[in-house]
């Protein structure tokens, strides 16, 4: 996978912009933003720059983009699978209703910005393994200090087994070590600890990456399957034909979905994607077979041109 910036240099592999942050109103500055690099636990972090809008940065690990945040107006979101993943938060209660949401994997809290701008008073979790990029993000991007957002640095599986039963309304999962997602968050027992987590009511939803032939992303349908007896799958239409490769959005739950609302705002979205459910899915899934912890695997790696 090709690196964006080369190494970093200084002290600690940190090469910083010359730039400031407003600590107080949690904004950077106007002072001639630039590309800040830093070594964290997974690799080279970047936070680089939005041109066309003022507080805007885009993260990216060893040149992989994981999120894009606009301090000003955190409701925005640029990546076409995390504006499924808003979609999806949007559609799970009545407007302005607070929700308890479990997030695995932090990034730079795109989502949970999202759904404390979205949903004020929700209560978060976000669930990130690596430390040093927890405090990258914290420090350059900050979190709005009234938003209920707690930042534990664990490994998901390990933070989820904590969360108390019957607790989330929703179970975001958006993990990725080195472009891939572990193995150990790919499993029917995974699947069922998020189940215990979740309310009766509750929805879980995944950000999956892979490319032609689609086995993981079919093998992890089956999986959901398994534990979860409504499903739906959003994605670009180039990814679910087998055509390249790119990021699907899973969701599941004990009770059935609002498929139709989903479909149109996935089908009417900047990026237009589809929404696969029901027969259609079945089809899609074509027999695979459900992934255990014994046989389990991590995702696909992108190809090199994935990030190009």
């Amino acid at each position: 996978m090709a690196r964006r910036g080369g190494s970093s240099g200084g002290a600690g592999g940190r090469k910083r912009a010359e730039r400031t942050s407003d600590r107080g109103s949690g904004r950077i500055s106007d002072r001639k933003p630039e590309t800040l690099a830093e070594t964290v636990d997974g690799g080279l972090a970047e936070l680089i720059p939005d041109r066309e809008r003022a507080h805007a940065w885009t993260l990216t690990l060893d040149g992989a983009p994981q999120s894009h945040v606009d301090l000003d107006d955190p409701s925005y979101l640029s990546f076409a699978y995390q504006r499924r993943i808003g979609h999806i938060a949007d559609l799970a209660a009545p407007a302005q209703q607070p929700l308890h949401v479990v997030h695995l994997g932090g990034g730079a809290f795109t989502l949970a910005r999202y759904i404390a701008a979205t949903r004020p008073r929700s209560t978060q979790q976000i669930v990130e393994l690596d430390a040093a990029l927890v405090q990258l993000v914290r420090r350059e991007l900050p979190l709005d200090p009234q938003a209920r957002i707690r930042v534990r640095s664990t490994d998901a599986r390990a933070g989820l087994a904590k969360i108390p039963d019957d607790w989330a309304d929703l179970v975001i999962a958006d993990v990725f070590g080195g472009a891939r997602t572990p193995a150990h968050l790919t499993s029917a027992e995974f699947l069922t600890d998020v189940r215990r987590v979740l309310k009766p009511t509750g929805q879980y939803v995944a950000n999956l990456a892979d490319g032609p032939p689609l086995a993981h992303l079919r093998g992890q349908i089956a999986t959901a399957a398994t534990v979860f007896p409504e499903l739906a799958l959003a994605a670009d239409p180039a990814v679910l034909r087998g055509r390249r490769f790119g990021n699907a959005v899973l969701l599941a739950s004990a009770l059935p979905l609002k498929v139709a609302e989903l479909t149109r705002r996935v089908a009417t979205d900047p990026h237009p994607g589809r929404v696969e459910h029901g027969k259609e899915l079945v089809d899609f899934t074509g027999g695979a077979a459900a992934v255990s912890d014994a046989d389990a695997r991590p995702s696909p790696a992108p190809p090199p041109s994935a990030f190009q």
